[in-house]
């Protein structure tokens, strides 16, 4: 699955594209030389088909929860492993959708993303489930900690119908913090959920900010660039929750074609720069794509 579902649920202005094709010479990046500190290698994976050697550079790992490579191999060469956990939308295909679906606790399906159910994160039973079951399944099987994903959808509803999805995003907020009251010591990246950050920045490791350069369009099926004024937006929240929150790790996940080494480079040394600790992938997010060499 790709992290690029959950764009589905973004306020207007965060799910523009553009149709024209940027090449990397026209991006007027300017390439500098990563500071140490910020070179922090992770990867995003997921599949279950690569030996664990492939991910020897990297010190910060992403799985699915359920299908991914082994992890004990991980684990005896230091890496820090976190589990895929969707919190505002539930999959058809997990083993438990039934019982959530019977229990009442979904709203609609995802109209762009069939087979994906949006959540009522106000509902006391789905925290329930979260703690007492989805997280232990996840740490049982050896993981460091969760991977939290589809957050933007609770600020999505509540915009959309005030008055049928009031406080969506608060419980939404709630439940993160709950997660870390519970689980203490466990490593809790977030991905996006941007209007969550001001209340739960103290309470999770990381931030990830997904496409905030470069994305994918799935109707022209090319990689592209973001659109300026959305890049420098993110860039601009991604800063403030780091200025927030001094302890909060930013990582991002940007997308471009591996073919155009030029561009991967192009897309690190930006983010670095930024102070970011960039991954870039295909939107598949079935390879691990090595960042060129200098």
């Amino acid at each position: 699955m790709s992290l690029a579902r959950t764009h589905s649920a973004l306020p207007t202005r965060w799910r523009r594209l553009t149709l024209t094709i940027w090449g990397f010479a026209a991006l007027l990046i300017t390439v500098a030389e990563a500071e140490p500190l910020n070179h922090h290698p992770w990867v995003v994976y997921y599949a279950a088909e690569v030996p664990v050697t492939v991910f020897d550079p990297y010190e910060l790992v992403v799985f699915d929860s359920e299908a991914h490579p082994p992890l004990q191999g991980l684990k005896e060469r230091g890496k820090t492993v976190l589990g895929y956990l969707s919190l505002g939308e539930v999959e058809s295909h997990r083993d438990w959708f039934g019982e959530v679906r019977e229990a009442g606790l979904l709203i609609q399906e995802n109209p762009v993303w069939k087979g994906s159910w949006f959540v009522d994160v106000r509902d006391r039973r789905w925290t329930k489930r979260v703690i007492e079951d989805l997280i232990p399944r996840i740490l049982h099987r050896g993981f460091d900690g969760v991977f939290l994903d589809t957050l933007d959808n609770p600020p999505h509803l509540e915009r959309t119908d005030p008055k049928r999805y009031a406080r969506m995003t608060e419980a939404a907020a709630r439940l993160v913090r709950s997660i870390r009251r519970h689980y203490p010591d466990i490593t809790i990246m977030q991905n996006r959920g941007y209007e969550l950050l001001p209340d739960v920045g103290d309470s999770i490791d990381a931030v990830l900010g997904e496409s905030v350069f470069a994305d994918y369009d799935f109707d022209k099926k090319v990689y592209q660039r973001v659109p300026e004024d959305l890049y420098r937006e993110q860039r601009a929240i991604l800063r403030e929750a780091q200025q927030q929150h001094p302890k909060l790790a930013i990582y991002t996940l940007d997308y471009w074609d591996p073919a155009d080494t030029a561009g991967v480079a192009a897309i690190y040394a930006e983010q670095r720069a930024n102070g970011f600790r960039p991954y870039v992938a295909t939107i598949d997010l079935d390879k691990v794509v090595p960042e060129p060499g200098p």
